[in-house]
């Protein structure tokens, strides 16, 4: 029965909530039997990082997807936010050997952003859920 936790920035809502509709759409088109997810609000992406860290630590988690996004402004935050967080969503991956999922848009528009989590398969939300569900799938098979 796996088990994902999913995280989701509260920061530039409602994109991050329309990934979350996203993987839980590919969740019910997949139909995992017993399939458990668990939803956490955290309020930003830099957060994903340590919410991962704990929700891949503390719980008994297969998988962590990481919602957010990232819309670029007028200074360089945009750069230090994006690389920091894909470098932190990655190292928690690496040191608790559990996939990690990068679901954080980073755009250089809010277009761009709506652009990726329309109601369909293309929605970047979609891609991930597809993406934990095949990580899980791997590691099941490397045992």
């Amino acid at each position: 029965m796996p088990v994902i936790h999913i995280l989701v920035s509260e920061f530039n809502e409602p994109i991050p909530s329309r990934l979350l509709d996203g993987a839980l759409r590919a969740f019910k088109d997949k139909k995992i039997p017993n399939l458990q997810l668990v939803t956490t609000r955290v309020p930003g992406a830099f957060e994903l990082p340590l919410a991962s860290l704990w929700a891949a630590q503390i719980l008994e988690v297969d998988a962590v997807i990481c919602f957010g996004v990232v819309i670029r402004g007028d200074t360089t935050h945009y750069d230090y936010v994006c690389s920091e967080t894909a470098r932190g969503i990655m190292n928690v991956g690496l040191e608790t050997k559990k996939p990690i999922i990068f679901g954080v848009l980073t755009t250089e528009n809010e277009q761009q952003a709506y652009d990726r989590c329309r109601d369909d398969q293309t929605n970047k939300g979609y891609e991930c859920a597809l993406a934990a569900l095949t990580m899980i799938d791997v590691k099941t098979k490397l045992r």
